[in-house]
């Protein structure tokens, strides 16, 4: 086998499996204008996919949180390119443009950026599913923030089984999102 001793030292090699990182390597230089305000739109169009209403009943409660994976997306991989004022203003968009409490958004994006920064190396130029176990946790401890403070909001115990439908919902999604955020990256970052 030409590939032998190369595959052999890869995590999950001997299983036949080697899965690669999402994305491109974090290192290059963004020259291109389009390129640097990628995490931004990108960001900002999860944001709003992510408030799309839907003809199905009680889907506003356990739509998936696209924005949440943007976010995650582009902490790890760009971080100086999708700043926290960015970061701030599309959370404090998606509140008013949801009816949600001015704040809440911006505070858990802020928060959720915050943390993966801390983490990030952990992250970058691994497997995807160091990457996609990572997004789960974070995903969780968001979805059972958000269920807290709006059972402390409310004054009341708000059914938990939506907020564990998001989550799932939500980190189903993300493989399929990360491929897409990684895919728009490597064909625009790499003209630049």
């Amino acid at each position: 086998m030409a590939n032998g001793p190369q595959m052999a030292s890869r995590p999950g090699a001997k299983y036949g499996v080697v899965l690669k990182a999402v994305t491109a390597p974090t290192r290059q230089r963004v020259d291109n204008a389009a390129a640097r305000l990628l995490p931004i739109v990108t960001t900002l169009m999860a944001m709003i996919i992510s408030i799309q209403p839907a003809p199905i009943p009680g889907y506003a409660a356990v739509a998936p949180a696209f924005t949440l994976m943007a976010v995650y997306h582009w902490t790890i991989y760009r971080p100086k390119l999708l700043p926290p004022l960015s970061v701030f203003l599309i959370g404090v968009t998606q509140d008013l443009l949801t009816g949600t409490p001015a704040g809440v958004s911006a505070f858990v994006m802020l928060l959720a950026r915050a943390i993966v920064l801390r983490l990030r190396r952990h992250f970058v130029n691994r497997p995807f599913p160091f990457v996609w176990i990572g997004f789960t946790m974070l995903s969780g401890g968001v979805m059972l923030f958000l269920w807290a403070l709006y059972c402390l909001l409310d004054r009341t115990l708000i059914d938990f089984r939506g907020t564990i439908f998001r989550a799932v919902l939500t980190i189903s999604l993300f493989p399929a999102a990360s491929f897409l955020l990684g895919r728009t990256q490597r064909s625009l970052m790499s003209t630049g």
